[in-house]
């Protein structure tokens, strides 16, 4: 099946306002507890993207106008609160189908990588994403390492893979997945990232066109990158056969 193809989205420039209902205290009080719940923990993520995980929940509830005592109804304490942030930023910035899309060999390798990362950008270029990934290694928690180990596996073995086959190389069942390969394939990955973090994090002046910076990025990586993995891959396999 063909990768649809999203509409291109501009990247906010600021984090969005707290999304609360303009509703009666009364109507408040009969919003159903999962509804509620879905409610703080939305406003949550935006909240800890902004000032950073050490926000205070005091503060969270009265940007909700809600009393502090009602987010603990919900959440038991700040940390079960930030974890399932941490959930929600992990499942909610992913497309499963990524994977299917790369292996899909009815389109070249290049088109297929200008669909995932098109799409990659659409869900990841944004405020919240690239600060609560950054806040997560500045706090020294494990919610990044576990989103770039999920990158690792699901997405970078399956351009390893298909580059490899592309061009008749050894399968990863012969040679698995290289540090090589991963850097090749990360610092391709990573340009997203590079731009969000010049925009959100650095207030540095960032490209308008994304999608524009990562299309070159791709190409480029097409252009270079079978010949440097052939090489290195021959270069293995040399070493192996000297050493028995």
């Amino acid at each position: 099946m063909e990768p649809r193809q999203p509409k291109e989205q501009k990247p906010e420039a600021a984090p969005r306002e707290a999304v609360v209902p303009a509703a009666s205290a009364r109507t408040r009080h009969r919003m159903a507890p999962q509804d509620r719940e879905r409610l703080i923990l939305d406003n949550a993520l935006r909240f800890f993207a902004e000032r950073g995980l050490a926000g205070e929940t005091r503060e969270l509830a009265r940007r909700l106008g809600v009393t502090q005592s009602l987010i603990y109804r919900y959440f038991p304490s700040k940390d079960v609160l930030i974890d399932r942030v941490y959930d929600k930023w992990f499942n909610e910035y992913w497309n499963p189908a990524w994977a299917d899309w790369i292996s899909e060999r009815r389109l070249s390798l290049e088109e297929r990588l200008l669909a995932f990362y098109r799409d990659y950008v659409r869900l990841c270029h944004n405020y919240e994403w690239v600060r609560l990934f950054a806040f997560s290694g500045l706090d020294g928690l494990p919610h990044h390492v576990r989103y770039v180990m999920r990158n690792r596996e699901e997405i970078f073995t399956r351009i390893a893979s298909e580059l490899r086959h592309d061009h008749g190389l050894p399968g990863l069942d012969e040679i698995p997945l290289t540090e090589f390969e991963h850097d090749q394939i990360w610092a391709l990955h990573a340009t997203q990232f590079y731009v969000g973090q010049r925009r959100w994090l650095f207030g540095l002046a960032a490209p308008s066109d994304v999608n524009g910076v990562v299309a070159t990025r791709v190409h480029g990586f097409m252009t270079a990158a079978p010949a440097l993995i052939k090489a290195h891959l021959a270069s293995l396999k040399a070493k192996r056969s000297v050493n028995g």
